[in-house]
């Protein structure tokens, strides 16, 4: 259905079966993989802070001024991506497209201090090639049991009512039933009773600028026994994550590369630590990346056939932001 890496996959299966800890970083794409085992980790340029593994102490982060100017992508340019979504998705191409863009960004920190003092669930620098801090979780495997929380739907926390104003969204309930049906059928690939445990849970989100209220969902079931310990074979079947791409994957996926004026990398691409024994994994979003000497803030959202143009660009805008406060 995508491209794969084989090899990296049949690495990532070996490994998990000697249950050797490793770290990996897959593209958007699943053309780009990148394997990095604990005894690698020192030198590799990686620095990594996850709930249950750190690479670093994170020195106590001393409060940190900094002043973050952004230049978004222009109305123009993201209306022409916005309508060659809608049209594919009231012709039925697709029912949700996620639709992304990047920004230029001008912070007086760098990526390695973004790093130190960012605070989110899962953060990663990689050289000084980019930084994330993501809140969102791919799938856990603990003990043969895999889950995933898909996150779909976010609103201001300041606005009254904030959480039942999401939760009865038409257009964000839309967009959240369809990532959780879509993970739902995905994870039943790779594991047998596939249940969704909690549907809707609201998520408080703290940002500099506004604080957030994001919705998410938690769907668990048993790996199936040719699934268990292969941690390549399960990533291998589950890329692209749904939560990033949309559905039906294969042409939401062609919308998606027609639709976006420059290439994900390895934004939305997911990443993960193998402890030797269970998985910790996330979506790479909240993504900055430096080119040719700039920063670009990748962002986006969710794209339904009840998307109003205004309020996707401003979300798109909105979610250019670095959690230091």
């Amino acid at each position: 259905m995508f491209p794969s890496h084989h090899a990296s996959f049949d690495r990532m299966d070996e490994l998990s079966q000697q249950k050797v800890p490793f770290f990996f970083m897959i593209d958007f794409l699943v053309e780009n993989i990148e394997i990095i085992t604990e005894g690698e980790i020192q030198n590799s340029g990686l620095f990594v802070d996850f709930p249950n593994f750190k690479t670093i102490n994170s020195m106590e982060a001393k409060a940190v001024k900094f002043h973050l100017e952004s230049f978004p992508e222009n109305e123009e340019t993201y209306r022409k991506g916005f309508e060659l979504v809608q049209k594919n998705l009231k012709l039925g191409n697709s029912y949700l497209t996620n639709f992304t863009c990047r920004s230029e960004i001008k912070i007086n920190l760098t990526l390695k201090e973004i790093f130190l003092h960012s605070k989110a669930k899962y953060k990663v620098l990689y050289k000084d090639d980019f930084v994330f801090f993501s809140p969102e979780i791919f799938v856990e495997i603990i003990d043969q049991q895999i889950s995933t929380h898909p996150m779909k739907g976010t609103i201001d926390a300041s606005i009254e009512n904030a959480v039942e104003i999401l939760k009865n969204d038409e257009k964000e309930k839309a967009e959240h039933y369809t990532v959780v049906d879509l993970l739902r059928n995905d994870l039943s690939m790779v594991a047998n009773g596939v249940k969704l445990d909690e549907f809707q849970r609201i998520d408080f989100l703290k940002a500099p600028q506004k604080d957030l209220y994001a919705m998410s969902s938690e769907i668990s079931g048993k790996l199936k026994p040719e699934f268990q310990n292969k941690i390549g074979s399960v990533m291998k079947m589950l890329l692209p994550a749904g939560s990033i791409l949309g559905a039906p994957k294969p042409k939401t996926l062609e919308i998606i590369r027609a639709a976006e004026n420059y290439e994900r990398g390895f934004y939305t691409g997911v990443c993960g630590w193998f402890d030797g024994e269970n998985l910790d994994s996330c979506v790479m979003i909240r993504f900055i990346e430096k080119e040719n000497g700039k920063l670009f803030f990748k962002s986006g959202g969710g794209i339904t056939h009840l998307s109003k143009f205004a309020d996707e660009y401003e979300e798109m805008k909105n979610k250019i932001y670095v959690p230091i406060y």
